[in-house]
């Protein structure tokens, strides 16, 4: 294999793993390819991809098995328009998940949590355009933290929500494709030397 094809979705920042992968694996390429979170088992299915760095939950075994490796844990935040009162909260402050009973969800959240206000069908969107939605003050976004820093917008804002369970991203590929270049990549991810043994 003289190339390597990693997957990754939105928010993730492959950037310091491909320095490291080039310092260790020079014959090997890395080529790193932005997708969308919705195609992130998709690209392993097709051969598009080797690897994904994705968020779960994804589907592991069908249509066939995949490894999981969990990397790391990403707080969720409620990102609101600059007037909205949860803008009031200082930087650092948390906001209670029940302090958002009676807001507009502008995307549904993927634990199945939905405010107890009656709520307005909001169509399919980006989370890009569901930022943009909620710094107009028609509803809030839930996202991770990645995704509100990678469209932060000066016309909106995030708190941590307190009360929902944070979003893991982690590495996936196929089990009947692992090779020892798959298991370098999850060395090189999760933080190992280049002399320590797998």
């Amino acid at each position: 294999m003289e190339l390597l094809r990693v997957a990754f979705v939105p928010g993730v920042t492959p950037d310091k793993w491909k320095r490291v992968w080039r310092e260790r694996n020079p014959q090997i390429r890395l080529e790193l390819l932005p997708i969308d979170e919705a195609e992130q088992r998709a690209v392993l299915d097709r051969g598009e991809a080797d690897l994904t760095l994705g968020r779960l939950p994804v589907e592991l075994e069908r249509p066939t098995p995949l490894h999981r490796v969990v990397l790391y844990d990403e707080l969720p935040v409620v990102v609101v328009g600059r007037e909205h009162f949860v803008a009031a909260a200082g930087d650092h402050d948390e906001i209670d998940l029940d302090d958002l009973r009676d807001e507009q969800l502008i995307l549904p959240h993927p634990s199945g949590w939905t405010p107890s206000a009656a709520q307005l069908a909001f169509p399919p969107m980006s989370a890009k355009d569901a930022v943009e939605v909620a710094a107009s003050g028609s509803g809030v976004v839930i996202l991770p933290m990645s995704l509100a820093r990678l469209h932060h917008r000066k016309d909106a804002t995030y708190r941590v929500v307190r009360g929902l369970e944070p979003t893991q991203v982690a590495l996936l590929w196929q089990r009947d494709a692992d090779s020892p270049v798959h298991q370098d990549f999850v060395g090189v991810v999760r933080g190992r030397r280049a002399s320590s043994s797998r």
